[in-house]
């Protein structure tokens, strides 16, 4: 997905590529440990995110551009 801004926080990251339907949904998923970013688990909800970092939900995998 590409961003316009300098970086997108993960949770509004989550719900832009329809991973999740909402902020909660991501809260819950982040917080169990199901999320990684760039292949560490991430627990921080706000975890910024700039371009050429990669995000694993599941068997998915999306790029922030």
């Amino acid at each position: 997905m590409k961003i316009e801004t300098e970086y997108i926080k993960l949770d509004s990251f989550l719900k832009a590529v329809n991973a999740v339907c909402s902020g909660g949904e991501a809260k819950i998923i982040i917080g169990e440990g199901e999320v990684e970013v760039n292949g560490e688990v991430e627990l921080r909800r706000g975890r910024k995110l700039r371009p050429g970092d990669r995000v694993s939900l599941g068997e998915e995998t999306f790029h922030v551009e």
